[in-house]
């Protein structure tokens, strides 16, 4: 084994508080030594390796976990994003038109699409994705969809209850016993989490209930889309579950905010699509007091979220979820980490998974500073580099 020093790092976040400064744990002037893929030593710059990179006093970060994604899928809806932004009102149903799109590519299309979106992730710092299917809504799609999804992480999600398609129109109980049964069982040897979307135009409670617990019995872990739209069961459910994680949090209770501050389940918020959906913000202050965990997420998806940026999602949170800065990039590394259970990422220190980026900044400071700009200089995948090639 040969080990690998990135030196002369100015400004090294590591999540790890005990190592350094603040609730980041900052190291100035600092080196990180890479071997087999991990961590194996944070340390003093100018330490000798068998080969070294010169971060030049650039800010080093873990890299980022982006926890909710939906990035297999075909087909395009500009237009109705146009529409959005003029004044028409969001409406989970697009989810179809992207579905017909979807049934109608082929396997490799699909492969090459999603292998672009996940480039343009490497090429803004993230090195490690969940990816959900959800716009197959048949037995042979969705295990498509997962099977692609399988082959650019391992982190796939089942979301056959997305929405009930076109055919099933008026019998969503006829579709929800196709979706914990045939399909589940096709779609299960890829997946490793289950999802369903608890949202009044989509499924209620006692249907996403049933729908978490086919998948528990088939040994999938839980996750569920809660509270985008209005209040709603959604985040409890979740909660009482025990899922991993419970994404969107856009309209939450007092009751919400207590059950998350009192349970496991990570309250991920994706504020790309509250952007996009003209939706007004959740404040993300209330669930950070009151104890919860916290996470974002892009929510790359055709309808809702059409990005792969974590740094707009970041600039977003500080300015209008009322986060921190270092709140912000905690959620966006180590919260969701947390939200796929993952304790080998969004860290850096001895034996965690060497993902990390090098920014082309002095600080992480400048990822909301300066929004929009591309600042990821390098992305690294346990212990490679990913981009640029």
């Amino acid at each position: 084994m040969t080990a690998t020093v990135i030196d002369r790092i100015g400004l090294l976040v590591t999540n790890r508080p005990e190592l350094g400064e603040g609730p980041l744990g900052v190291l100035r002037d600092a080196a990180l030594v890479v071997e087999d893929g991990r961590v194996k030593e944070v340390t003093r710059a100018g330490v000798a390796g068998d080969a070294n990179v010169d971060a030049g006093g650039r800010c080093v970060i873990p890299g980022f976990v982006d926890s909710h994604t939906h990035l297999v899928f075909a087909g395009d809806r500009s237009e109705e994003f146009a529409a959005r932004m003029a004044g028409r009102p969001y409406a989970a149903g697009g989810i179809r038109v992207t579905t017909e799109a979807t049934r109608a590519a082929s396997t490799e299309e699909l492969r090459t699409l999603t292998r672009t979106r996940r480039w343009e992730g490497l090429r803004a710092g993230v090195t490690e994705v969940e990816i959900k299917s959800g716009y197959g809504l048949d037995p042979e799609s969705e295990r498509r969809c997962c099977q692609v999804a399988k082959e650019f992480t391992n982190e796939v999600t089942f979301l056959g209850a997305h929405v009930v398609p076109a055919e099933y129109e008026g019998q969503a109980d006829a579709y929800l016993d196709l979706v914990r049964g045939e399909m589940l069982t096709a779609c299960r040897p890829f997946a490793r989490w289950i999802d369903a979307f608890c949202e009044e135009g989509a499924f209620d409670a006692d249907q996403c209930r049933a729908v978490l617990e086919a998948g528990r019995e088939a040994g999938l872990g839980l996750r569920l889309h809660g509270n985008q739209l209005r209040p709603g069961p959604g985040v409890r459910l979740a909660v009482e579950m025990g899922a991993a994680s419970v994404d969107h949090c856009t309209h939450l209770t007092d009751d919400d905010v207590a059950a998350l501050a009192g349970g496991e389940t990570v309250a991920t918020f994706l504020p790309a699509a509250d952007f996009s959906t003209r939706q007004p913000y959740p404040d993300a202050r209330r669930v950070i007091d009151a104890g919860a965990t916290v996470a974002i997420a892009t929510n790359c998806n055709p309808g809702s979220s059409y990005t792969t940026s974590m740094g707009f999602c970041l600039a977003l949170a500080v300015r209008d979820l009322h986060m921190t800065m270092e709140e912000a990039l905690q959620a966006a590394t180590r919260g969701g980490a947390l939200a796929l259970r993952r304790d080998d990422l969004g860290r850096l220190e001895p034996d965690s998974r060497a993902d990390f980026v090098i920014l082309d900044a002095p600080s992480y400071s400048h990822l909301v500073y300066r929004p929009g700009m591309p600042l990821v200089a390098e992305t690294w995948v346990e212990g490679r580099r990913a981009w640029p090639e």
